[in-house]
């Protein structure tokens, strides 16, 4: 392996994390194979460096090396500019163009964010991966390149595939070697290694002191999470070093630039709206039944209080004994219902006589027979119009043909 501390150098890599130090290993010892390298981390983790690595102790050193942020350029021209387009292919192409599969052939391309690209350009960076073959947008000659392919992702990609995002097909083809690239968090001391650096190239672009950190500072620098990993660390450093007088910070200072400081992380609790779609015709009529349940029993507790209260002296005459006791049950099962129905009557007896209200009233059944009920429209009908059968006819919306057939079914005189 080439030496440690000189690739660091060159590259700016800070820190001695294991992790870190695993990382770059397998870039230099993948460098010289044509294998596509698939490297994955949290935004921020530096990402961006390790294609660089590759392509500087390759063979492909003196190539083209094109890096392309996938997530940045718009799906309606991620297809031109991969793999070019005809004049007059689209809108606005009024000359032909290479694509950087073309220009960067015999180099090496960096595809950053490749987990953003639509679907249908992935199964074109399949083909090129898999047989170096390409068509330009608007064209129908094939065409031939020789690039090797780096990709980078800060998505779960194996995520985005179960989602229907990403081409399985297309991941194993990329992440024939994986690197990963380890979170800030994850990195120890190498954060204060990282922070002093920072502070000192900040001391020679704004021609000032270089800030430093008290022991309690540090502490707080290397227990904070660092969501936005190395490039916030950066940030923060240049903040600090522009808007604090004091050179020394103290812990309570840094604090005023880590957000969320000593917050516990924990999951977010997500309140899902309440479901009120059904799936089913039989779920709708449950709801409705039990509905219609709920407001029976309301309103028998309600006539159950009006019947104790002596509210409604009229209701208790018309009501059978039977009903009351089962009124009484349903409606306040604590009640004490275990009487028979003999004593039951005599009470419901001595309300009749204590009220002084006799009963006259006749309750007939109403017959819910349809035949009953047209017959009697039909007669309402004729009498109104004094048995004119158009006019009849016309308010019951039925045909005067239909109407002669219905009285003489029932035998109506008219």
């Amino acid at each position: 392996m080439k030496d440690l501390q000189n690739i660091k150098q060159r590259f700016g890599i800070i820190g001695n994390f294991e992790g870190l130090n695993r990382a770059i290993d397998i870039a230099v010892q993948v460098a010289p194979t044509d294998l596509s390298v698939l490297i994955t981390g949290e935004s921020g983790t530096g990402k961006e460096i390790f294609p660089q690595v590759i392509h500087s102790y390759s063979a492909r050193k003196h190539g083209q090396y094109i890096a392309v942020n996938c997530g940045a350029i718009p799906e309606g021209t991620i297809d031109s500019e991969l793999f070019g387009h005809e004049k007059g292919s689209f809108t606005g192409a009024t000359d032909s163009r290479k694509g950087y599969f073309e220009v960067a052939d015999g180099g090496t391309i960096f595809l950053d964010e490749v987990a953003e690209l639509p679907l249908s350009t992935q199964v074109r960076l399949l083909r090129v991966l898999e047989t170096g073959e390409f068509i330009r947008v608007g064209s129908s000659k094939v065409q031939k390149t020789n690039v090797r392919v780096i990709a980078a992702s800060n998505v779960d990609v194996p995520g985005a595939i179960d989602n229907g995002k990403f081409r399985e097909d297309l991941f194993y083809r990329l992440n024939t070697v994986p690197i990963r690239i380890p979170a800030l968090r994850e990195r120890g001391e190498d954060i204060f290694l990282l922070f002093r650096k920072f502070s000192v190239d900040f001391a020679e672009k704004y021609r000032m002191p270089a800030i430093r950190l008290d022991s309690e500072a540090k502490q707080a620098l290397i227990d904070y999470s660092w969501p936005g990993n190395v490039r916030q660390l950066k940030n923060i450093t240049e903040q600090i070093s522009i808007i604090e007088s004091e050179r020394e910070i103290v812990v309570a200072g840094l604090r005023n630039y880590l957000p969320d400081y000593g917050k516990t992380k924990l999951p977010a609790v997500i309140r899902k709206e309440e479901d009120k779609s059904f799936s089913s015709e039989r779920e709708i009529l449950y709801k409705i039944l039990f509905d219609m349940k709920s407001d029976m029993n309301d309103l028998k507790k309600l006539v159950f209080d009006l019947i104790r209260n002596g509210e409604v002296d009229i209701a208790v005459q018309k009501t059978s004994p039977g009903f009351i006791k089962n009124l009484f049950r349903e409606a306040d099962p604590g009640e004490d219902v275990a009487t028979d129905t003999r004593t039951e009557t005599v009470e419901f007896q001595q309300h009749q006589t204590r009220n002084d209200i006799q009963d006259t009233e006749e309750i007939i059944e109403e017959s819910l027979s349809l035949s009953g009920k047209e017959e009697e429209m039909i007669k309402k009908a004729l009498e109104k119009y004094n048995g004119k059968r158009k006019m009849a006819a016309t308010e019951l919306g039925i045909s005067e043909r239909t109407l002669y057939r219905k009285i003489k079914e029932y035998g109506i005189e008219s």
